[in-house]
């Protein structure tokens, strides 16, 4: 375990503790995505941190070692779900969704892990239903306060679970969207779950999914907010090794492709879908449970930098002008790696 005072080194898996897990892409180094500079801050020299895919050769799951202080990350994260519409009517129709598949008890109530501005909850509160948003980003918490979500400024693990069990009722459900791949510790975010989830609760969560980083190269989406890069057949195995059971997943359009995965107790009162089983089949014929896949998928970045910078600098060439338009976090690992600065 390397220690620094804003970043750890893991040693092992993040989902099944296995030591077998080994480095397939090692990208440049660069400062936390989010932390874009003003103008006047230019010639500051910002922090970077080691940014590098390691594969576990166990449980073929795809993940960073290297864990920036989660503190730094995101006491003062400036991304809110509710400027985007795109994103509001997602939530929107990701809640009407639930309602209507899970019928979630008024007796209990809906919490949302990372739960942001509180977007995703109002849609639950709307319809009258009790919710609670948990929030570690200090001002996105306040906000959502006082726009009537209630929201606790936190970390959501164990010992907050336990907290939770005494003002609060059971959850029919618990969400954890865009952030499931965030965390370091998924057992402890399992066991805190596992301890407030009522038997005929669900846990959902939605996550950037694998196969289409992998088929797409969205290698730009791989930054130190995202410390885990999820598939099915890793997953099923860690729900199975943490007292809950994945019983559906659905493929869907978001962040460039996404999976939205439904968990339950072990041993809860729904059955499986065949969706696990026929995803799992897919990756394992697309191959991504193997280590080759990405050592092959290091080789294509190299290639797409090649051919990028090729085009940009003739362009340069020929006294054209090139502009970047937007800021997504994307950009900062795109930016890096393809060494794209002034000059270009």
């Amino acid at each position: 375990m390397i220690n620094n005072s804003n970043f750890t080194k893991r040693d092992n898996c993040r989902l099944c503790s296995s030591k077998s897990f080994y480095s397939v892409l090692k990208l440049e180094s660069t400062p936390p995505a989010n932390n874009f500079v003003r103008e006047e801050d230019l010639n500051k020299e910002q922090k970077k941190f080691p940014l590098e895919l390691y594969f576990c050769q166990d449980c073929s799951h795809l993940q960073l070692p290297y864990v920036v202080n989660p503190n730094f990350l995101f006491d003062d994260y400036v991304y809110v779900s509710g400027t985007s519409p795109v994103f509001i009517k997602h939530f929107g129709d990701y809640a009407n969704s639930l309602i209507h598949n899970y019928t979630p008890s008024r007796n209990n109530i809906i919490i949302d892990i990372g739960s942001n501005d509180g977007t995703f909850l109002k849609f639950f509160k709307d319809k009258g239903y009790e919710v609670l948003g948990i929030d570690p980003a200090i001002e996105i918490s306040k906000k959502a306060n006082e726009k009537g979500i209630k929201t606790i400024n936190s970390f959501f693990d164990y010992k907050l679970a336990k907290q939770l069990n005494l003002s609060y009722p059971k959850a029919s459900i618990i969400s954890a969207n865009n952030v499931f791949a965030h965390a370091d510790d998924l057992v402890e975010i399992l066991k805190g779950v596992s301890e407030i989830l009522s038997n005929d609760g669900i846990f959902v969560f939605e996550v950037s999914y694998l196969l289409d980083v992998f088929e797409k190269n969205l290698f730009d989406t791989i930054y130190h907010e995202h410390l885990s890069y999820h598939s099915v057949k890793p997953l099923e195995k860690f729900f199975k090794n943490n007292n809950m059971q994945l019983i559906d997943v659905q493929r869907i359009s978001t962040h460039g492709g996404s999976i939205r995965g439904i968990a339950q107790l072990k041993e809860g009162v729904r059955k499986v879908g065949s969706s696990v089983g026929e995803i799992i089949s897919m990756e394992e014929e697309k191959q991504i449970d193997k280590i080759s896949t990405f050592r092959d998928f290091a080789e294509n970045i190299n290639k797409l930098k090649g051919e990028l910078t090729t085009t940009l600098l003739n362009l340069k060439k020929k006294n054209k002008k090139i502009a970047g338009f937007g800021a997504p976090a994307k950009a900062t690992t795109l930016m890096y790696q393809f060494d794209l600065n002034k000059n270009i």
